[in-house]
């Protein structure tokens, strides 16, 4: 995961949702795919809005906790979101401010909207009382920053990969009862709850996902399929593919070692441009290889 993380801080945000949607995704673990895409297209609408003459895309990873600090069905969206973004010709902009009144409320729209589409007409009434419970948007809060990618990579090892309950958390057993604390997540204050053997691991085993259900996913510049990624795959000859991988790896380990762009000039701040590499010491002319790349796409569609 270390080579994805560009090395800037990131944001933690967490993007809960009404008590009422709740056991739509219990019954129907299908659902759980709306708070994703509904996480995903929040964050992609809110750089665009930053957007002036330039479309930066950042990159956010997104983990699905089904569960609260009492074991009951609680899904929310824990997500790590770079402060800032690349722009298509490969400069940085560090963005240190979230709107988080935006982030509420198209939240609490986007996957409405979502949940609407797949459930159909009987979600209507559900929907109407989300919004006039909500006016303010789903509740969406941010975690300290996490200063760098070795940072980050600890922090999602340690939070949110970890289980349902921690065995520190299981105060005994009796062989009928297991009783079990937690910090109650409105005031903080401590909570023990006991519960027979069964209904505790009832409680437990409704978290496991299904199977090949992704829990972990990536957005923006840490998608691990990106759409112009693949274009420009293919439009290149097989042949030259390894020279072009290690090329992008070139730049991207750069800057995710050192945190500065190696093709951007330390005066002006401008682009540089490659005119020529060498491989396997012989000169290798990017123009041509270029000039080759487009011929053969632009042919195989003229053919087509």
């Amino acid at each position: 995961m270390s080579f994805k993380l560009v090395n800037v801080a990131h944001r933690h945000c967490v993007f809960t949702i009404d008590e009422n949607l709740r056991d739509f995704s219990l019954h129907d673990r299908s659902l759980l795919n709306c708070l994703f895409h509904a996480v995903n297209s929040v964050i992609s609408r809110m750089f665009f809005k930053l957007n002036k003459s330039k479309n930066f895309t950042p990159g956010f990873i997104m983990v699905l906790h089904t569960f609260g600090r009492d074991l009951k069905w609680n899904p929310h969206i824990h997500c790590l979101l770079s402060e800032g973004g690349f722009s298509d010709d490969g400069f940085w902009r560090h963005v240190s401010h979230f709107n988080y009144s935006y982030l509420r409320n198209a939240f609490r729209t986007a996957l409405l909207n979502e949940m609407h589409s797949k459930i159909g007409p009987s979600f209507k009434k559900i929907k109407s009382k989300c919004y006039n419970d909500h006016k303010q948007g789903f509740y969406v809060y941010a975690k300290p920053n996490l200063s760098d990618s070795k940072t980050v990579i600890k922090y999602i090892g340690r939070y949110l990969g970890r289980p349902v309950i921690a065995t520190s958390r299981i105060d005994s057993y009796d062989g009928d009862t297991v009783p079990f604390h937690y910090n109650r997540h409105e005031d903080n204050k401590y909570i023990v709850e006991t519960l027979p053997a069964i209904d505790f691991i009832k409680r437990l085993i409704r978290h496991i996902p299904e199977k090949y259900f992704k829990m972990i996913r990536y957005g923006g510049l840490y998608a691990r399929h990106r759409k112009t990624d693949e274009k420009l795959y293919r439009a290149i000859s097989k042949s030259k593919h390894r020279i072009c991988r290690s090329f992008n790896q070139w730049r991207t380990a750069i800057l995710s070692s050192f945190g500065y762009d190696p093709l951007e000039c330390p005066n002006c701040k401008h682009k540089m441009e490659l005119l020529e590499l060498y491989y396997n010491h012989k000169r290798v002319s990017l123009e041509e290889l270029y000039e080759r790349a487009m011929s053969k796409s632009f042919g195989k569609r003229s053919s087509a």
